[in-house]
């Protein structure tokens, strides 16, 4: 006899359900667009960003039961708890490169766990260092309208007030994590050429939600930066942390000398860091984070470990196992170690052989595909699929706000209609 039905097992139905038959329409444009404005600071903020990005947010929240969010809280417990083990933590670096191996202190500023929703529940399929979207995601939670009043949903997230609250007691902290004392004066928001990324828009967000609770903040270019005498500086104001949304995760590019140096010297905070990532986002690590035998070689407790069960195998290519993984292609993603986003990314069964033979070569993680959850939208009047995954933003192992991406293709993309960050509703 099947297992009587749980209220879990009702509420994931439910979340089906809503997401295949809720065309709803949650986001009211016009509060966005005021919202953006406002905390962004500037009148025209939105009618100049946003007209050139059309596919940033979605239309419609995504569904989700409770015990679904739940459940990835619970995994996120358990990578941090397992980064903490001594015997993975000298795995992981001794393939990270010699500027990750000092621990300055800083745990990693606004990280972002990425997961696909299938009938098994949630699986975990990517840890970022860099992730973007939560300043958005935070706006974009004001200007949702009522919908489905029948049904007992909750936004998923905190209120922007409360979040500006959360946000500015992070970088505090990252900055007495490694100072031990005090509170950093000035605070760069780094990337490279920041006005062409297309999500800029939210480092003028970040900026000012900084300016606003009593820090000077600017946002800058990587490569504008300049270090000497023991200072860095941009623009000739000396920087006391780095809020760092380079992909460059090594900080190996020349254009990133002077911050390579100051972080090394330890004259600046930076977060997230070279530490950071080797510790929780190189995508090698996932290959310990799927494998429960070395997870218990590793001393992590056997509730921890089942709560990692949701990770996707995932394997390092090499020359010796490319040929049997190639055999085995269509049930996997294949991904650069080095790469970032969805940048080379080939789902298995859409790989030629002329992709193949690079991946072969290695640098290259093979994970077991999982499949995205769905959302079904309105398009002109027509039902029409998208898939969906979820972002859970997180500091030192907490979540700080939970948001979802609609898309079409392989990966996330902010190029497809009706697509973009969308609203989580726990239901």
């Amino acid at each position: 006899m099947p297992p009587a039905p749980t209220v879990a097992d009702g509420r994931s139905s439910l979340a089906a359900r809503l997401n295949r038959k809720c065309f709803c329409v949650t986001l009211d444009w016009a509060a966005l667009s005021a919202a953006l404005s406002l905390e962004a600071g500037e009148p025209q903020f939105s009618e100049t960003f946003m007209a050139s990005r059309p596919h940033l947010f979605s239309n419609v929240p995504v569904f989700l039961a409770a015990s679904a969010l739940d459940e990835m809280q619970a995994i996120v417990m358990a990578v941090e708890a397992t980064a903490k083990l001594p015997g993975y933590r000298e795995t992981v670096l001794s393939w990270a490169p010699e500027i990750a191996q000092r621990d300055f202190g800083p745990v990693g500023a606004m990280m972002g766990y990425d997961f696909h929703l299938d009938d098994d529940g949630p699986k975990l399929i990517e840890v970022n260092t860099n992730a973007g979207g939560a300043f958005l995601n935070a706006v974009l939670a004001k200007a949702q309208k009522a919908c489905c009043s029948e049904v007992d949903r909750t936004a998923v997230g905190t209120r922007y007030d409360d979040f500006e609250t959360i946000v500015v007691a992070m970088f505090k902290n990252e900055w007495r994590l490694q100072r031990k004392a005090g509170s950093p004066g000035r605070i760069a928001i780094i990337d490279d050429q920041p006005e062409e990324q297309y999500l800029y828009p939210e480092f003028v967000l970040a900026r000012n939600v900084l300016l606003k609770h009593g820090f000077e903040a600017i946002v800058g270019d990587a490569s504008a930066l300049a270090y000497k005498d023991g200072r860095l500086r941009l623009d000739g104001q000396e920087i006391d942390l780095v809020y760092n949304r380079l992909v460059d995760f090594a900080l190996e590019r020349p254009e990133h000398a002077a911050l390579r140096a100051a972080y090394q010297d330890g004259a600046v905070v930076v977060t997230p860091n070279p530490h950071n990532h080797a510790l929780v986002s190189n995508k090698r690590n996932m290959t310990l984070l799927s494998d429960p035998a070395r997870l218990e070689a590793f001393g992590l407790s056997a509730e921890m470990r089942s709560r990692l069960a949701s990770v996707p195998q995932t394997t390092l290519v090499t020359p010796d196992n490319s040929e049997a993984l190639w055999q085995s292609r269509k049930d996997r993603f294949f991904k650069p170690l080095s790469g970032h986003g969805s940048k080379a990314v080939y789902r298995g069964d859409k790989v030629t052989k002329g992709v193949w033979a690079e991946i072969a070569r290695g640098g290259y993680v093979a994970q077991a595909f999982a499949s995205p959850g769905q959302r079904m939208i309105e398009i002109d009047g027509t039902p029409t699929r998208r898939k969906m995954d979820v972002r859970l933003y997180t500091y030192d192992g907490q979540v700080l706000l939970a948001a979802a991406r609609l898309y079409q293709g392989q990966t996330t993309n902010f190029r497809t209609p009706g697509g973009g960050f969308s609203p989580i509703m726990a239901v």
